[in-house]
């Protein structure tokens, strides 16, 4: 049985703190910490303390779409410095996740669960969106996916 994320990562932050790499250390704690806090959320909503890679995942995807944001108000504003650091922060999380689908491959995916759903219209959107998440959790840049099966479904 392969590890999961959660394992990898915390194999991830004591390599960190042997190496003494403070960005990397730092980095991996916020992950740790974005995972607990999800853990507490779910136990407030009755569904116990686990919580699996898919939800991993998900966390890691919204942590690198925040750097994404903050880089770019820190170039905007000429911070330079702090636009670097959330570039490596984004690095670091990006190794714990699945490879990214390029266009093509997310095209023949969406392809593939139109034909399968035999989803004809807009209105199939929901479905063929949630198969896409379901399948490739993680390898999935959900907003390009999603313009392309709009695109597929008019």
């Amino acid at each position: 049985m392969s590890a999961t994320i959660r394992e990898k990562v915390n194999e991830g932050l004591k390599a960190a703190m042997r190496s003494q790499d403070k960005r990397r250390i730092s980095t991996l704690r916020l992950i740790n910490a974005a995972v607990k806090d999800r853990i507490i959320q779910n136990r407030g909503a009755g569904k116990g303390d686990d919580i699996d890679d898919a939800e991993v995942l998900d966390i890691l995807g919204r942590m690198i779409k925040q750097r994404e944001e903050s880089q770019q108000v820190y170039e905007q504003a000429g911070r330079l410095e702090l636009a670097e650091q959330e570039r490596e922060e984004i690095e670091i999380i990006r190794e714990f996740m699945p490879r990214q689908l390029s266009e093509a491959e997310i095209r023949a995916a969406v392809d593939a669960i139109i034909a399968e759903l035999g989803a004809s219209g807009l209105k199939d959107m929901g479905r063929v969106m949630g198969e896409l998440k379901a399948r490739h959790a993680g390898a999935l840049d959900v907003g390009k996916a999603g313009a392309i099966a709009k695109e597929k479904l008019k």
